[in-house]
């Protein structure tokens, strides 16, 4: 028989939501009020990464003569309005959570986003969907740092060896392979390489704890 996960560890922005447009509208929307420049190719860059480092590069590229932190609340405060009219889900995100919840699989999110972003969109999910919330605000080092999924897997009192991560970014797929777990890549917005704990799938639609089982890697 197949070992199910210990547990799964989600990412967000990407994977179970499709934040990221929200993200590069509000670059735009700051590089127009600031009188910066922006690009696509730019805000590509960023996909998957920790905000601090987002802010930084914001303030070289853009360029922004303002401090990280303020580019980062100025970027919160543009998305979280966005989320507060619509969540953009994921296909089959919400379905796969229901079916882990309902096997008893913990499950962790863990974002670079911040809590006062993530918390509006767990509003809209069923209470316990996930046993534990590591947000980019409380780690020291955002992926690809593995400590944001050593953290989830400390929280559920699991090994990450053990663990399958979902990941959409290259930043996410190392942070996740960094801390020893399985990653699940379901690549969007950005093109993600093979790795040598990466296994791959198009969509989580109709997967199953099972299916999720037979991703699983050895140690």
């Amino acid at each position: 028989m197949t070992t199910r996960p210990a547990a799964v560890l989600w990412d967000m922005d990407g994977t179970l939501v499709d934040t990221e447009p929200y993200w590069i509208q509000t670059e735009f929307a700051m590089a127009e009020r600031y009188g910066g420049t922006w690009s696509h190719e730019l805000a590509l860059e960023l996909v998957g990464s920790d905000l601090l480092a987002s802010g930084r590069f914001i303030r070289e590229h853009m360029p922004l003569d303002l401090p990280p932190e303020e580019i980062v609340e100025i970027m919160l405060d543009g998305v979280v309005r966005l989320v507060a009219q619509e969540v953009p889900w994921r296909p089959g995100g919400r379905e796969l959570l229901s079916s882990l919840r309902a096997d008893g699989v913990p499950c962790a999110l863990v974002t670079m986003s911040y809590e006062r972003f993530v918390a509006p969109i767990l509003e809209h999910l069923p209470a316990g969907s996930f046993q534990a919330v590591v947000t980019g605000d409380q780690v020291a080092r955002g992926k690809p740092d593995p400590e944001p999924y050593l953290t989830a897997a400390r929280l559920l009192g699991v090994d990450a060896a053990d663990c399958l991560a979902i990941e959409d970014s290259p930043t996410g797929a190392r942070s996740a392979e960094a801390a020893g777990c399985t990653v699940l890549v379901v690549p969007h917005h950005v093109p993600v390489a093979p790795g040598e704990r990466r296994v791959f799938a198009d969509t989580l639609t109709d997967l199953s704890t099972d299916d999720l089982a037979a991703y699983l890697l050895p140690v």
